[in-house]
């Protein structure tokens, strides 16, 4: 039976994506605990932007290093399995995030070892426990807000997906996958953070200071900002994928797994 999967070119290729698609999207969720400084990273000063009255430098979050690729991976499934495929792995991907973080929270409540929490005095890590605590331990409405974005990013990129390739079949790759990615990217960006740091604050008292509208509006513009660049940034390597997939199916044989997808 695993000798059939393994020489079935399209299911091999599927376990592959899917493989890689889930992967990036729980290691994104991980990361993105850290708030890095683009300018910085880059060797920039920061750009102080005006958004709403607000000063804005582009202070993102780590998983936006990851979350455009989830959302191109999500265009090439989309292309050679159709939206079955997507959302199969969306919603494998989604469910594998809430174990994650239930996972992550047992091992936070167990006790640690005398040892363990001085072990990493010399990294300037008094406490061990409670640094693994605070990166581990994300808010439940940060949470929430995260894989909301995500399912709803998701089912919109699908959508916009296919109805721009009904409209022009075959052509202008670029047009499907950076349009889809860029209308679900817009919607991501904005729910996640209302949701997390304007909402969930506000329903509940252990989430830390609420934002404001303002800082929320700011940070989600200069969040799309950096994808809508991304993503744009992102699309020879869209092609250069396609062609690895055509090369590895063979013309006939992509030709037929894309139009059995339009159907799905």
């Amino acid at each position: 039976m695993i000798h059939t999967i393994t020489r079935n070119k399209p299911t091999k290729l599927f376990i592959l994506l899917g493989c890689f698609f889930v992967a990036n999207a729980i290691i994104a969720e991980v990361i993105g605990v850290k708030i890095f400084s683009l300018e910085k990273t880059i060797g920039i000063p920061p750009f102080n932007l005006n958004l709403f009255g607000n000063a804005f430098s582009f202070n993102l979050t780590a998983g936006v290093l990851l979350w455009p690729v989830v959302f191109i991976m999500t265009d090439i499934i989309n292309e050679y399995y159709g939206m079955k495929g997507v959302r199969f792995l969306s919603y494998l991907a989604a469910a594998l995030i809430g174990y994650t973080f239930l996972m992550f929270q047992g091992a936070i409540s167990l006790s640690p070892a005398d040892f363990w929490v001085a072990n990493f005095t010399k990294n300037n890590v008094p406490n061990a426990d409670h640094a693994y605590r605070v990166m581990l331990g994300q808010g439940s409405w940060i949470i929430i807000g995260s894989l909301s974005a995500f399912l709803l990013g998701q089912i919109l990129d699908v959508a916009v997906f296919h109805r721009i390739k009904r409209a022009t079949g075959e052509k202008a790759i670029w047009l499907r996958t950076t349009g889809s990615t860029l209308v679900s990217q817009l919607v991501d960006s904005f729910l996640v953070l209302f949701i997390a740091f304007y909402i969930g604050p506000r329903v509940s008292a252990n989430q830390g200071e609420p934002w404001s509208l303002v800082l929320v509006l700011s940070i989600c513009v200069g969040n799309y900002i950096y994808k809508f660049i991304v993503a744009i940034i992102m699309t020879p390597v869209i092609y250069w994928v396609h062609n690895a997939i055509e090369k590895y199916l063979g013309t006939e044989l992509a030709a037929s797994i894309k139009q059995d997808a339009m159907k799905h």
